[in-house]
């Protein structure tokens, strides 16, 4: 018997190297093989005799295999021709460069033979087809094939791993006894006319007719929503058992007078994020909220007031930022808006040598540092997790876990990645959410334009008039990083290229993520002080960088991001009172990707731009930018959203009688799959 959850090397004649391989695929375990589910089927149901066939046929032929040789052309060609025969006729089929195929055929053996009818030598012929011994050629027995003669799986494949291999493993994991059993509630089954799983498990991948195979997709795509919401449920209950955080008085007059301090006004809706982590924190569960807003919409700002009320409330903060630059920017910035609070602020990075000492901050702000930290951190009332989708859940649980105390402190996490409302349901259906819609300069305003490389010189040209700060943002750092993407820009190349160039009389620097840190910094004040006016750069710039006067972004190879990930790009550009310029380049000119760009000219909504990309490109770039450690959906469409919120309805209809269902309950603690890295 195969253990589900066994590694898939327990499946005979799957070694180290296949293994390995399999794990390209996300196939780590005897399940992930089983639900490894076609994405089409090739149709070799139709059969016909040797005399019926026409070129152009997709068909079986059933018939004896006669001769078989290996031949070599005149000009050195390795062709292997057999000859077939039926009682209608004979058949030539050809292979080029196969030799090795001639061991594997038995002369007088009967083959069903599929493929697509060809001619070679002005003769009707199959040209490389599938082959499979079947029963005798007169018997009218249908023969239990998996190759030929039927539907035919089509599978993700790797290089190493075709098709027709997976389809073997896969058919002999499902004719062996395997401890998989139905989790599904029978309940559920019978209501919404499920098949049961092993059954389902066959139909998917090798159905009679293709109808039958949409159905147990369809239960799987069920499956695996029900799964992702359980676990939502499962994270909002364990949350709520943390009922011991410091309950936090709102200090409304204090608060009033540091917002009234402030060199400019809240927008509406900051004050309405305001009020409602104000509302949690007045509660004795912990706040577990998630602040989204686009780029320029002022979470920063949300995220002082918040640490202002925890200060006031005698308690310590901890704010977590993604990357080094980002956090001694963020320092900047609550030092410049706390400065008369007599708030003690500190720093704590990777590459700082000399580590904080616990007694000498009120606010600490770091990067994953702070996970790592010898520190026993006391009085922490407040978590502030910056960029939160950068960190995993993982990541989020234990940075809450390093407050050394009995209270649990009152989380606030926060992303400038727009989430779609399907996203919403899933990833954060256990976060409270608040949205900052609207932008604290009304004439904020970035033009973008899709610029196509017969224009670029003119670009360049029009950049050097307008005499502005620019990024000009290539997806790679060199060119070695990827020899197969042509036309890809590198940083460091054109970095060379544009600065002995067309920019030779502008200063121009370069940034990218295997500088140090100190090497990081110096490059952006300069930026931000005007020793350099075009600044080359990777998409590090994407999260958070702050240059005010920057007014021009260039981003090479745009077909390459998601919508959501080039408006955030776009956003290092006219955040004060002045206009911003983007311009997209493409190195692919494709009209699917030039047609999917032109909305960020016509858009600004970073909601609306995931939401086409979710529609135009599927949940795996969304999930790729969005989130560490959710399980990326294999067959369940997001967009489907009757069956996300009759798979919400039933999570929370089950999880709280869980322990009614042990199979459901293992399902639960067993979860495996592939998991998805957005670094």
């Amino acid at each position: 018997m195969f253990e589900v959850n066994s590694p898939i090397s327990v499946v005979p004649k799957i070694g180290p190297k296949y293994q390995a391989t399999l794990e390209k695929l996300g196939i780590f375990t005897v399940e992930d093989l089983l639900y490894h589910f076609p994405f089409r089927y090739q149709d070799f149901t139709k059969t016909k005799l040797i005399s019926e066939l026409h070129d152009g046929d997709v068909v079986t032929v059933k018939a004896i295999l006669g001769s078989v040789q290996n031949i070599f052309t005149k000009n050195r060609k390795r062709i292997t021709k057999a000859k077939v025969l039926d009682h209608t006729g004979e058949l030539d089929i050809i292979w080029f460069n196969q030799h090795y195929i001639k061991n594997s055929l038995e002369i007088g053996k009967t083959y069903n033979i599929s493929g697509k009818v060809g001619t070679f030598d002005r003769k009707i012929c199959f040209i490389s087809p599938e082959m499979e011994p079947t029963s005798d050629v007169f018997s009218s027995e249908k023969a239990d094939t998996i190759h030929t003669g039927r539907l035919v799986p089509i599978y993700p494949e790797t290089y190493g791993v075709s098709s027709k291999w997976l389809r073997s493993k896969i058919k002999f994991l499902l004719y062996s006894q395997t401890d998989l059993k139905e989790f599904l509630p029978k309940e559920i089954l019978k209501e919404k006319n499920f098949t049961e799983i092993n059954k389902a498990l066959n139909t998917v991948h090798f159905p009679e007719v293709e109808e039958d195979s949409k159905g147990s997709l369809k239960r799987f795509a069920f499956e695996e929503l029900f799964i992702e919401l359980l676990n939502v449920e499962k994270r909002k209950s364990e949350w709520s058992k943390k009922v011991n955080s410091k309950i936090f008085k709102p200090f409304k007059k204090e608060l009033d007078q540091l917002i009234e301090s402030l060199p400019f006004r809240l927008t509406t809706s900051q004050l309405e994020a305001l009020e409602e982590i104000i509302t949690d924190l007045e509660k004795p569960i912990p706040m577990n909220r998630l602040l989204e807003g686009d780029v320029g919409t002022g979470k920063t700002i949300v995220a002082i007031l918040a640490s202002y009320i925890a200060h006031l409330n005698g308690t310590r903060v901890l704010y977590m930022a993604p990357t080094e630059i980002l956090a001694r920017q963020h320092k900047e910035t609550f030092e410049k808006i706390l400065k008369d609070t007599y708030i003690k602020i500190d720093l704590e990075t990777g590459a700082k040598k000399e580590k904080v000492k616990d007694k000498d901050w009120d606010i600490l702000i770091g990067t994953h540092a702070l996970l790592f930290t010898e520190n026993n951190y006391k009085n922490i009332g407040l978590i502030i997790i910056d960029e939160q989708h950068r960190f995993g859940v993982e990541q989020r649980g234990k940075i809450v876990e390093i407050s050394k105390e009995e209270t649990t402190p009152h989380l606030l996490t926060m992303t400038a990645t727009p989430i779609p409302r399907t996203l919403a349901l899933t990833l954060y259906g256990d976060l409270s959410i608040s949205v900052l819609k609207d932008f604290p300069f009304e004439k904020r305003n970035v033009s973008t334009k899709v610029i196509p490389e017969k224009e670029r010189e003119k670009a360049y040209q029009w950049i050097k008039e307008k005499n502005e700060p620019t990024f000009i943002v290539c997806p790679l750092i060199d060119v070695s990083e990827s020899l197969s993407l042509e036309n890809v820009k590198a940083a460091q190349e054109e970095f060379e290229i544009l600065s002995k160039g067309v920019f030779k009389n502008k200063k121009v620097g370069l940034l990218h993520g295997r500088m140090k840190s100190k090497e990081k910094e110096e490059t952006i004040e300069k930026f931000r002080n005007g020793e350099i006016e075009i600044l080359v750069s990777t998409p590090v710039i994407e999260v958070g960088i702050d240059v005010p006067d920057a007014a021009i972004i260039v981003i090479e190879s745009a077909e390459r991001y998601g919508l959501a990930s080039l408006h955030q790009l776009r956003g290092r550009v006219g955040r004060a009172e002045k206009e911003g310029f983007c311009f997209a380049f493409m190195s692919d000119n494709s009209r699917n990707s030039y047609k999917r760009l032109k909305y960020l000219e016509e858009l600004n909504s970073g909601i609306e731009l995931a939401e086409i990309d979710l529609k135009m490109r599927g949940q795996g770039d969304i999930f790729g930018s969005l989130q560490h450690g959710f399980t990326k959906l294999k067959v369940a469409d997001i967009n489907d959203l009757q069956m996300l919120e009759d798979a919400k309805v039933e999570a929370q209809k089950y999880f709280p009688k869980l322990d009614k269902y042990p199979e459901l309950q293992i399902k639960l603690t067993q979860r495996k799959g592939e998991y998805i890295n957005s670094n």
